[in-house]
């Protein structure tokens, strides 16, 4: 499959056939399954699996626009290639009525809670015990661990091109605020605590108030926020002009009983 896709990502053929929309099929049905990743960790470092971006990518080109009736008087309209992801009781994901859809082609494991409205793009993964709250997106080809909350209104940013581009990652046991913003291939390790109204982007300096020094870029050109850290909105003058300030996220400390306690996610929420 890998091959293939590679292929026909490199050299499209004039005319899509019923054979090249079956290797669609069988991509799509392995990232629903979650066999497929296009990111995915090996020996400890985060890695873009660009072919299955490229298969993705390649459902757009080979798509034709076409109504989905969702209902008799709220007709939406997409590519055939992309329809929402189905679901039924055997996934064992709760979705709380309420407006929340999922694309085809992401992974949603069992034990997520997926409050309304909420979104999951294409290429996503969202691993078990993880809560994603009113007004959430994970974005395409996103990465989300096992007991993350993403709280109201927690934006977590994806990217499918360019294909080498790393998407946002959030590791286990990460607690997200409310009306957050995480893009541009930030990667959140493990047990990080992002505090309500952080934004997060590739070109935000993150200032770490305990080691009192600026994270510095990893290699995906991006940052990486530590494990356990605990992330809160900040400023800092501008140099050009010190009568004004920009956004700089501070890490204030790193997480504590005290911390663990504060961001709980209850049991009863999850099945």
């Amino acid at each position: 499959m890998k091959q293939e896709i590679i292929e026909l990502y490199n050299n499209p053929p004039e005319k899509w056939t019923a054979k090249h929309k079956a290797l669609f099929t069988a991509f799509i049905d392995a990232l629903n399954k979650g066999e497929i990743r296009s990111c995915e960790k090996e020996n400890g470092i985060w890695k873009v699996n660009e072919w299955v971006k490229m298969g993705i990518l390649l459902g757009f080109q080979m798509g034709e626009l076409t109504i989905y009736q969702w209902s008799e008087a709220k007709p939406f309209f997409d590519k055939d290639t992309l329809p929402e992801k189905q679901f039924t009781l055997a996934d064992r994901i709760r979705i709380v009525p309420g407006g929340s859809s999922a694309r085809n082609g992401c992974y949603i494991s069992t034990g997520v809670t997926i409050m309304p409205p909420a979104y999951i793009n294409i290429g996503a993964y969202v691993d078990s015990g993880t809560l994603i709250d009113s007004h959430s997106l994970v974005g395409s080809c996103a990465q989300i661990g096992k007991n993350v909350h993403l709280s109201a209104g927690a934006i977590i940013g994806g990217v499918l091109e360019p294909v080498g581009m790393r998407p946002v990652i959030i590791e286990d046991d990460v607690f997200v605020g409310g009306n957050t913003g995480i893009y541009e291939g930030i990667i959140v390790q493990n047990k990080v605590v992002i505090a309500s109204g952080v934004v997060i982007t590739a070109s935000t300096p993150i200032y770490d108030s305990v080691r009192e020094k600026f994270l510095e870029r990893d290699s995906g050109n991006s940052f990486t926020i530590p494990s356990k850290a605990v992330v809160v909105p900040g400023s800092r003058r501008l140099k050009s002009n010190p009568d004004f300030q920009i956004a700089c996220p501070i890490i204030i400390k790193y997480r504590d009983d005290k911390t663990d306690k504060a961001v709980e996610l209850e049991q009863a929420l999850r099945i």
